[in-house]
């Protein structure tokens, strides 16, 4: 089935987005710290999920279905990359994130995480987040991956679609920080002989750092870093500590902004700040010993955070030391003020326009950059306007 749809899809695509799309005109969007307009790049892709930036200009983007496209900052997107490993395009799951190494210059290496089929042949279930690495190349106009290698498999695989996490971070000292979600087995958070609802941390090659709080610990999973999670969507490095920060999504309120801590547990299904859908009580209470408190908690409403960015550039100076968030459930571009640790204030961008942000990256030039979450996603431009 993947290859009859890897077949059609190019001339599918070719037909529905024109080579280079006009953009629509400029909305004028007053925000208390910036003014900016919005443009419309690309659109007609299928619920992208990552942006990663080449060195010159242009774009990697990701569609969970399992298709990689290079888009031109003109709207020129090309036909999907050919390489890529075949992915459980079910529920939430599919081609996720996507990274760039830091020596990608000489490398032309990048990392991209996905929900794995583990089943029999073109069977989609079981299935769980992975981790690749690969060469990106280009020769005679067209774009491929080589040397792909799956570094890491997230234990074990289960049935469905729900909670992949799936953010990539690349820390300073070269570690790789991925995070998981919990399957929608809540319990499985808290066990530590399992891979799910954790952030893992892992060498260029996949294996874990001999500093990692449970090495050695027969008894746990040796790449994991922090526990007790539920369905981590967004995940940062600051660029000043060097820590990283993740949003996880809660159920019905209870979202957080985590710093997670070597070692740490973070609570989840004992404690949160969110009830089931139905309503009903999850958690013993808010605090316990032995677990760690958000820095931040969105309450009774989830807004759905996905993909988060520290701003550091020029282009909108009254937003510098943000922290940006893509929210899903309540549509919109969150702005979090910082101080230190601790968030000091909150704005809602494009509230009014109904946009679920799956992701949001800050450009070379310091403009911003969104994906939306749709059957017919769009790839925004957010620019300065005097």
């Amino acid at each position: 089935m993947r290859a009859r749809l890897f077949f059609f899809f190019p001339l599918f695509l070719a037909l529905l987005i024109p080579s280079a799309p006009p953009r629509k005109p400029a909305d004028i969007v007053k925000s208390e710290k910036a003014n900016f307009r919005i443009d419309t790049v690309a659109s007609g892709l299928e619920h992208p999920w990552s942006l990663a930036f080449l060195p010159d200009g242009r774009m990697l983007v990701t569609e969970r279905p399992g298709r990689l496209r290079v888009l031109a900052p003109d709207g020129n997107l090309s036909l999907p990359v050919e390489g890529l490993p075949a992915v459980a395009a079910v529920g939430q799951g599919g081609l996720l994130d996507i990274v760039l190494a830091p020596d990608f210059n000489e490398s032309r290496r990048i990392y991209f995480s996905f929900a794995e089929p583990r089943g029999p042949a073109g069977a989609v279930n079981p299935n769980s987040t992975s981790l690749a690495s690969a060469r990106f190349l280009e020769e005679d106009g067209k774009a491929k991956l080589a040397d792909v290698n799956v570094i890491f498999r997230a234990e074990p695989a289960t049935e469905g679609g729900l909670h992949f996490g799936s953010r990539i971070a690349i820390a300073p000292d070269g570690a790789l920080f991925l995070t998981t979600g919990e399957r929608n087995l809540k319990a499985a958070a808290q066990d530590l002989s399992n891979h799910l609802g954790k952030v893992i941390r892992v060498r260029a090659d996949g294996t874990a750092p001999p500093d990692n709080p449970f090495v050695g610990n027969k008894n746990a999973r040796p790449e994991i870093w922090s526990y007790g999670h539920r369905n981590v969507q967004g995940a940062a490095i600051h660029p000043a500590t060097g820590k990283l920060w993740i949003a996880e999504q809660g159920p019905k309120g209870g979202d957080e902004i985590n710093v997670p801590e070597k070692g740490k547990n973070y609570g989840w299904p004992v404690i949160g700040y969110g009830v089931d859908y139905s309503g009903a009580k999850i958690h013993e209470g808010t605090h316990k010993e032995g677990m760690e408190q958000p820095i931040y908690h969105w309450a009774p409403t989830s807004i759905g955070p996905s993909g988060m960015t520290f701003y550091t550039g020029e282009a909108f100076p009254g937003w510098k030391g943000s922290l940006f968030v893509g929210a899903l459930a309540l549509p919109h571009l969150d702005r979090l003020e910082l101080d230190g640790e601790k968030v000091v204030k909150e704005e809602r961008l494009l509230v009014d326009r109904g946009l679920r942000i799956r992701d949001v990256r800050q450009a070379p030039d310091g403009t911003l950059w969104l994906l939306t979450d749709s059957r017919d996603g769009k790839v925004l431009h957010l620019v300065p306007e005097k």
